[in-house]
């Protein structure tokens, strides 16, 4: 089994690190190519809110509607990076919204 990879800052990495996870923390230009890496080497991907708001829309909405492999989105250890609400962005997704 291809363990899954984390995208994000180095302090929350440490912790996924400890679990056995494969850990990226990319510069903002490389960014793009790790996540295509990722897209084709694991079953899972987790990326911080800091890191994917540093995506335009365009890459933002393709990460998160893939299913192979499912991406999670996780809050960042500082928080500095609102989260999307999850029910919105399922109803947007599912196209509910109301």
């Amino acid at each position: 089994m291809v363990a899954p990879v984390f995208i994000g800052d180095e302090v929350t990495a440490a912790g996924f690190r400890l679990a056995g996870v494969r850990i990226r923390t990319p510069q903002e230009e490389e960014l793009s190519r790790i996540l295509v890496w990722a897209k084709n080497n694991t079953s899972l991907i987790f990326i911080t809110a800091e890191y994917a708001a540093k995506l335009n829309q365009e890459q933002q909405t393709g990460l998160l509607s893939q299913q192979d492999p499912p991406v999670v989105v996780i809050p960042d250890i500082r928080s500095n990076t609102p989260m999307q609400d999850l029910a919105t962005q399922l109803r947007a997704q599912l196209g509910v919204l109301e």
